[in-house]
C-alpha cells in the first residue's frame, strides 16, 4: 500500500510538470486528458500527504514525552490522543479516496422518462417527475436540455429525453434509473379513489466519440418535420433528425432545436450513449463480477421508489428509506437531496465491502 501511495504521489508531481510543458500546452487531447488524471489523483495525494505529516507529528509528540522538562513532557502527553484519533481519520478518508470510482460519475447524464402503467395519471406522474428533476439540477448548478418530447392533451409526457449538463451530472442522476411507482388520486378522478401510476427512468451517462466510435456505414439518418412544440416557425423547415444504428435497431430522435445540425448532434449523442450501454451491460453479464456496472446499468423493470400522496411519503426500496414533505421533494428541494445521499452513500458502502473481501 505505501509503494503504490508513493508512486501515486510521484506521477502527481510528474504530471504538473508534463502540463507546464509548451509540448503538452500544443496538443489539446493530451492536456485534456493529463489535466483528468490529476484531477482524480489529488483528492488521494493530498489526503496522504496530510496523513504524513500527522504521522510525523504524533512521532515527534511522543519523543517529547521523555524530555526532562516536565511541563513539556506533560502536554506532549494530553496532544497523543487527539493525533492518534486524527491519524485514524485521515487512514478512513485516504481508503476511501482509493475505492474505485465510477469513471462516469463526471459525465453529463441523459435521462429518458417515459409514462408507465396508469393511462393519463401516469403521463402526468412523468411530467412531475421531469420538473423534479428539472429543478434538482438547477439548484445543483447543473443545466437542463430537452432533446425529445411527446406530450399528453392533459398536460403530462407519454416520454421525454432530456440532458443533464455540468459537473457530476451521471453521479447524481445516476440512481434515479428504475420504476417509480406513485399512488394519490388523480385530477380526472370523481370518486376519489387511490390510483396506482408508473413512470420509468432510464439514465444514461453521456457517451463522446472518443468513448464509441460509430462507423457512418452502419447508420441511417432520417430527416423530418418536427411534430413538438414550436409551432408554424418549426414546421416550415425539415429540422428533427432520427437516427437508427442498422446492426442493432437502436434509434435516437430530437427535434426540439430549431437547427437540423443541432439535433442531429444531439441524436447521434443519445445513440452513442445507448450502444456504449449495451456494450456495457453485455460485458458485465458475461464476465458476471462487476457488481458496480450491474448497479450502474440497473434493472429497468424493477420498481425503485414509491410516491404515496396521502400518507405524503416517499420510499426507497432499495435502501429502504422512507421521508416525509413529497410537496418538497416534487420541487427538488432537500429532502431529495437526502434520497441521493442515501443511495451514494450505499453505493459507498458496497464498494468498501467489495474492497475489504478482495
Amino acid at each position: 500500500m505505501l509503494e503504490k501511495l508513493e508512486k501515486l504521489a510521484a506521477r502527481f508531481v510528474e504530471i504538473d510538470q508534463l502540463l507546464a510543458s509548451p509540448d503538452v500546452a500544443g496538443d489539446h487531447a493530451r492536456l485534456s486528458k493529463l489535466a483528468k488524471e490529476r484531477a482524480d489523483l489529488q483528492p488521494v495525494v493530498e489526503t496522504y500527504q496530510r496523513l504524513k505529516a500527522a504521522q510525523q507529528e504524533l512521532a515527534d509528540t511522543r519523543a517529547l514525552i521523555n524530555d526532562n522538562d516536565a511541563e513539556m513532557a506533560s502536554m506532549a502527553k494530553e496532544e497523543v490522543p487527539g493525533l492518534t484519533a486524527r491519524i485514524t481519520e485521515l487512514e478512513g478518508d485516504l481508503y476511501s479516496a482509493l475505492l474505485p470510482k465510477d469513471p462516469n460519475d463526471n459525465k453529463n447524464a441523459i435521462v429518458e422518462l417515459r409514462a408507465g402503467t396508469g393511462g393519463d395519471e401516469a403521463g402526468l406522474f412523468a411530467a412531475d417527475l421531469y420538473r423534479m428533476y428539472a429543478r434538482y439540477a438547477q439548484r445543483h448548478g447543473l443545466v437542463v436540455e430537452v432533446m425529445d418530447s411527446n406530450g399528453s392533451e392533459q398536460g403530462g409526457f407519454k416520454e421525454v429525453l432530456f440532458e443533464v449538463v455540468g459537473p457530476d451530472a451521471f453521479r447524481l442522476m445516476k440512481h434515479e434509473g428504475g420504476v417509480h411507482r406513485v399512488q394519490r388520486v388523480p385530477v380526472t378522478e370523481t370518486q376519489g379513489r387511490i390510483h396506482t401510476s408508473t413512470a420509468t427512468v432510464v439514465v444514461l451517462p453521456e457517451a463522446e466519440e472518443s468513448d464509441f466510435d460509430v462507423p457512418a456505414s452502419e447508420l441511417r439518418i432520417d430527416i423530418f418535420h418536427s411534430g413538438g412544440a414550436g409551432g408554424q416557425n418549426v414546421n416550415k423547415v425539415a429540422t428533427a433528425v432520427r437516427i437508427v444504428h442498422i446492426p442493432t435497431g437502436i434509434m435516437a430522435v430530437c427535434q426540439d432545436e430549431r437547427s437540423q445540425f443541432k439535433n442531429k448532434t444531439k441524436a447521434m449523442t443519445v445513440l452513442r450513449s445507448r450502444l456504449l450501454e449495451m456494450e456495457m451491460r453485455e460485458q458485465a453479464e458475461a464476465a458476471a463480477v462487476s457488481r458496480k456496472l450491474q448497479v450502474r446499468t440497473g434493472e429497468r423493470s424493477e420498481k425503485i421508489r414509491t410516491y404515496n400522496f396521502p400518507q405524503d411519503r416517499l420510499t426507497d426500496h432499495r435502501v429502504n428509506l422512507t421521508v416525509h414533505g413529497l410537496p418538497e421533494i416534487l420541487a427538488g428541494q432537500g429532502r431529495l437531496d437526502d434520497i441521493v445521499d442515501a443511495l451514494l452513500q450505499d453505493e459507498q458502502a458496497r464498494f468498501l465491502q467489495e474492497g475489504d473481501s478482495e
